[in-house]
């Protein structure tokens, strides 16, 4: 039976996805360990996806059914994770449930925090033994990784099962490792697609947001890394997939550096704030340049001389250089006029199936520059790395977007400082604003 308990692991999930015979299930069921739910409801006339939460008419398909021989509806929201079908079900464990160990001194990181983040850290603490609702609004490079360290040590202490939640695959893959050395002796599982290190009864799960859809009261503490970040923000999908997977009471951690005037307006969730990065740095400030009609120059496979100029100071100064653009379109043009020019460089963008090795090239510095789209804007750190915005004024960067790119530059106390420059055809509001926000936070980081 515990094996069986085992295969759940705080699950909900489709019948394909269970490895007992149909003897077996419907003995479970009949006995009271397995509930089992049909994947698609009604709710208030609308067709419903238990697991995903999706409601949108337009995200249901019909097609001719093996199973029940019928026109048969289908959620195509989540159609990623499985078929959730009109005539199919979902189950999951209601039997007895395995408690997770209570794993003693299970922090072996030896750090200091900076005071901020000791508020922040407290805060935390508090947050999980109350089971509360808490906001860290933490500037970039703020350290709200370290912040979380002394929190979970408790979780883990008292046999809790924590989830931490991140929009991005890049930010899984950066966070696992840390955490793993942090928590040697936590059995840590990292979710995200086509991982490898899918433990089933793991204590501590480091996911993609489009992964929690599978879980089910799994977690009696929910940690939501950069929860104003796309696709998370505007997929409400996906803010329901996380409320499922929360047990009740639970205790629920917000992290971000740009949260949403909805966040800061709910009076369910405290507040915390760290206005200072943990080396006692400022922000960079940004500056902004004028580039001219950078899009008619590109079309003419030439790059601004601006842009240019730039790129070449960074080289001669031997930094490592980020160069950001609007989509994938620019991207591809930019990197063949360098190409052209012989320039050394790789890009990245959400579709590019070797992202992640480039990413790690870029890192390890095998790689000067690089040119991305908005993916790396966020959850990412680079040694020395410069930073610059094409087309700054375009709708894509939003304020948040150009406030975590600007995250980007000096997170190292051996290098706080650095250049993040908005090249632009014209200054938008967003950029102002981003600007405004950096030196809001700078001035009350000075303050504390």
């Amino acid at each position: 039976m515990t094996t069986t308990w085992q295969q759940f692991d705080g699950k909900r999930l489709l019948r394909s996805e269970l490895s007992n015979s149909s003897e077996e299930v419907t003995q479970l069921v009949n006995a009271g360990f397995l509930m089992q739910e049909n994947g698609l409801i009604h709710v208030k006339g609308r067709m419903m996806c238990r697991r995903c939460g999706n409601d949108d008419p337009f995200l249901f398909a019909k097609h001719p059914c093996a199973k029940c021989q019928k026109t048969c509806t289908y959620c195509r929201h989540c159609l990623s994770l499985g078929k959730v079908s009109e005539c199919g079900s979902l189950y999951r464990w209601t039997g007895k449930e395995q408690p997770m160990p209570q794993v003693k001194k299970s922090l072996m990181w030896q750090g200091e925090l900076s005071v901020g983040q000791q508020k922040a850290s407290d805060a935390v603490i508090a947050a999980i033994w109350q089971k509360k609702s808490l906001l860290v609004w933490a500037v970039c490079g703020a350290g709200k990784t370290e912040v979380l360290f002394r929190g979970l040590e408790r979780a883990f202490e008292q046999g809790q099962r924590v989830l931490l939640a991140t929009p991005r695959t890049d930010v899984v893959k950066e966070l696992y490792p840390r955490l793993k050395k942090s928590f040697p002796t936590v059995l840590i599982s990292a979710l995200y697609g086509g991982s490898k290190e899918r433990h089933p009864c793991a204590q501590f799960v480091i996911a993609t947001t489009h992964q929690t859809m599978r879980f089910y009261k799994a977690f009696d503490v929910v940690i939501i890394d950069e929860v104003d970040a796309f696709p998370f923000s505007f997929d409400k999908s996906l803010q329901y997939a996380v409320t499922q997977a929360k047990k009740d009471p639970s205790a629920t951690i917000y992290l971000s550096a740009t949260p949403s005037r909805a966040l800061l307006r709910d009076p369910a969730i405290d507040i915390i704030k760290i206005p200072l990065r943990y080396h006692g740095f400022p922000l960079p400030d940004p500056r902004f340049s004028w580039c001219g009609n950078w899009s008619k120059t590109l079309k003419k496979k030439r790059l601004p001389q601006q842009i240019k100029s730039w790129l070449d100071h960074q080289h001669s100064q031997n930094k490592p250089a980020l160069l950001f653009v609007p989509s994938i379109s620019t991207l591809k043009t930019v990197s063949s006029i360098l190409q052209n020019k012989k320039i050394t460089h790789a890009h990245v963008h959400a579709e590019d199936p070797k992202r992640h090795e480039v990413i790690q090239s870029f890192r390890d510095q095998q790689i000067p520059l690089l040119v991305t789209t908005t993916i790396l804007e966020r959850g990412v750190t680079f040694k020395g790395v410069q930073v610059a915005v094409l087309g700054a004024e375009n709708d894509v960067f939003t304020e948040a977007a150009l406030v975590q790119i600007a995250g980007r530059v000096g997170r190292s106390a051996q290098e706080p400082n650095g250049d993040i420059v908005f090249f632009h055809y014209g200054i938008s509001q967003a950029m102002r604003a981003a600007r405004r926000h950096i030196q809001a936070m700078n001035q009350e980081g000075m303050k504390k």
